[in-house]
């Protein structure tokens, strides 16, 4: 079963002071590709996030984001009062005026707020791992659901793909006779007379030279192998990559030795599905 690496998954937990949001997002990427945001209290926390992060995705462009938003009256950042008092008194020296102007600018000045630095609370840090692992588990399931419409389209592909490789097969006779009847002419149109036995002996040579036998197994073998990988228990998408590099190289051979315009044709198509294919493999897991 077939993952794609595009994936998205969000949960909200609301505990007695604050409301934390924890958010991934998943794109694709040739290796694993994380990005993490989170508050400084949560800090401690990352490099063992970031393992099981890379232990469940794997692979992939990934986002991975933790907001907090208070609602509670448990804040951090608080007034130095005496700091404050201070400065509305060196203020006052200097100038005239109202308490409540003088507070105002005491407030921007260097000191006046503190910020206490947050402990975790380890109870609290459970019911948040908790819910990241939720969350991975939500972007495995919207990646394995994107997977199963890849794997349709993929099934699809390589049929028409089979399909198109069968007519070559169908029509393969037919060029072979091509080949000969234009030998002939050749032979004919420039009036000589030959020795039968070297006309055929050339004849075998260049049947041989325009032969696809060998590219059309293959290619059957390789359209074989795509779809057992395809089912296989894991997701493999450099695997899939790499057979369908192989595919081409069967394809583009039986282009240049088809010396026949219906089955370049034919070709030309098997070549437009398999792009396809290589597309969508670019997102898969």
């Amino acid at each position: 079963m077939i993952q794609s690496m595009t994936g998205y998954g969000k949960s909200i937990i609301q505990l007695p002071s604050k409301k934390v949001s924890i958010e991934i997002k998943s794109l694709n990427s040739k290796n694993l590709d994380l990005n993490a945001r989170m508050p400084s209290i949560y800090r401690e926390k990352e490099l063992g996030l970031r393992k099981l992060i890379a232990k469940k995705l794997s692979r992939g462009k990934i986002d991975f984001s933790i907001y907090v938003e208070i609602t509670g009256e448990d804040i951090s950042t608080k007034i130095n009062p005496t700091v404050v008092k201070e400065y509305i008194s060196q203020l006052k020296e200097v100038a005239s005026g109202d308490d409540i102007e003088f507070l105002k600018m005491a407030v921007r000045l260097p000191d006046a707020m503190t910020t206490e630095r947050e402990e975790i609370d380890e109870t609290e840090w459970s019911t948040i791992a908790t819910e990241i692992d939720n969350t991975l588990d939500k972007i495995e399931g919207y990646r394995t659901d994107e997977g199963k419409s890849l794997e349709i389209d993929f099934i699809q592909r390589i049929e028409t793909i089979r399909s198109l490789l069968q007519e070559v097969i169908t029509m393969d006779p037919e060029r072979i006779e091509g080949v000969r009847e234009r030998l002939e002419k050749g032979i004919n149109d420039i009036k000589e007379k030959v020795d039968e036995n070297r006309f055929e002996q050339e004849l075998v040579y260049y049947i041989e030279k325009f032969d696809i036998t060998e590219e059309k197994v293959r290619l059957t073998n390789h359209l074989n192998y795509f779809i057992t990988a395809l089912n296989s228990d894991d997701s493999n998408g450099k695997k899939l990559g790499f057979i369908s590099q192989e595919m081409g190289r069967e394809i583009n051979t039986i282009g240049s030795k088809s010396n026949y315009a219906p089955m370049q044709k034919l070709v030309v198509q098997m070549k437009d599905e398999l792009e396809k294919i290589k597309e969508q493999l670019l997102n898969v897991l």
